[in-house]
């Protein structure tokens, strides 16, 4: 191809692309997207989405109007079935979940009418954590063969079901504590109060909070760390990579397939949506102004500023991806079930 062809045809391709993002705008132009958020106004959560909002508008072309509807009712579900079923799959709606949509669905909740598998994905602006398992150096549980070997040990959480709740129990079961008893009804707060006064004995809790929150524990040695949970795996954290990832203790491919069942839970954080049937133009739009924003500089400022926190993107990919590759196996889900209810530990 001689010099003057190529010129032709790369002014061909200028061309289509300006009519394509001249197509894109056009569509947006004017328009309202609604982002109808799955529990109700003020709160961490909706300071999550606001976050989200105020950077997502200069990356749709044609810089729509966004707006947010509330529409709270059985833990997000309400608002999840109302994308799946009643929402115009026409790129003007957009769902914004808690993080009980994928688990509620893969568990069997009653009240879900949606199917994962059919709902178009943008992204979750949080993803990945830690959480580590702590007991206060007063109660001399501050070795393995120790927390193993004494009958009873009491561990707080929140409440049953409570991610806090879930994960203590989770490394009580794999590291093979003695019948150790839960003790619920705590706030964080609480029951970091709880500890310190030895009403509990040991706890879970989210690694970064422990920092931000604890420091002292660490500083003055009150507490006793014994292990991690990594999410997603090989996320390490700064202070307490010396500690052994829980996996480790996982003796069968069944215990192996819970973890990744309950990082795959977390790792899905908060995803964004769309309804079932989406204009495949629209999904692109959209999908790309979700990355470009999760992207953005301006998007960790915002989240940092209203979320008091910092933000861990998953893109809209990942996203899918994530949540096609959890285990459903009915066994893995009702192990899963066992550790999160009130019932003692099931035997391994």
């Amino acid at each position: 191809m001689n010099k003057a062809s190529q010129a032709v045809v790369s002014a061909f391709f200028m061309l289509l692309l300006s009519d394509l993002g001249l197509a894109q705008s056009q569509f947006y132009q004017g328009k309202t997207v609604k982002i109808i958020y799955g529990s109700n106004p003020g709160g961490t959560g909706d300071m999550r989405v606001r976050a989200v909002v105020a950077v997502l508008k200069k990356h749709i072309p044609g810089n729509p109007t966004i707006v947010v509807d509330y529409m709270a009712g059985g833990g997000g579900r309400k608002a999840a079935n109302h994308i799946f079923a009643a929402a115009r799959p026409d790129g003007l709606t957009i769902g914004a979940m808690l993080g009980g949509l994928v688990p509620s669905a893969i568990l069997g909740e009653t009240g879900v009418l949606y199917d994962l598998d059919r709902f178009v994905y943008l992204g979750s602006p949080d993803s990945a954590t830690q959480y580590v398992f702590l007991t206060r150096n007063d109660a001399g549980l501050n070795s393995l063969e120790k927390l193993q070997s004494a009958p009873g040990v009491r561990l707080g959480a929140q409440s049953v079901g409570h991610s806090v709740y879930i994960m203590g129990r989770t490394f009580a079961y794999l590291i093979g504590m003695r019948e150790p008893k839960f003790v619920t009804g705590y706030s964080g707060t609480e029951l970091d109060l709880a500890v310190l006064r030895g009403e509990v004995d040991g706890r879970a809790n989210i690694a970064d909070t422990i920092v931000r929150r604890n420091l002292e524990w660490i500083q003055k040695d009150l507490v006793h760390f014994h292990s991690i949970v990594e999410i997603p795996k090989g996320n390490k954290h700064p202070r307490f990579n010396n500690l052994p990832e829980i996996e480790s203790f996982a003796r069968t491919e069944k215990e192996r397939k819970l973890l990744a069942l309950l990082r795959g839970f977390r790792m899905t954080g908060l995803p964004y949506i769309l309804p079932p049937g989406s204009p495949k133009e629209q999904v692109q739009i959209l999908q790309e102004a979700m990355r470009r924003t999760l992207k953005d500089p301006e998007f960790f400022t915002e989240y940092k500023k209203l979320a008091g926190e910092e933000p861990t993107p998953l893109m809209p990919d990942m996203l899918a991806h994530s949540i096609k590759e959890l285990p459903r196996e009915r066994d893995i889900i009702e192990l899963f079930k066992k550790l999160s209810g009130a019932d003692p530990l099931p035997h391994r």
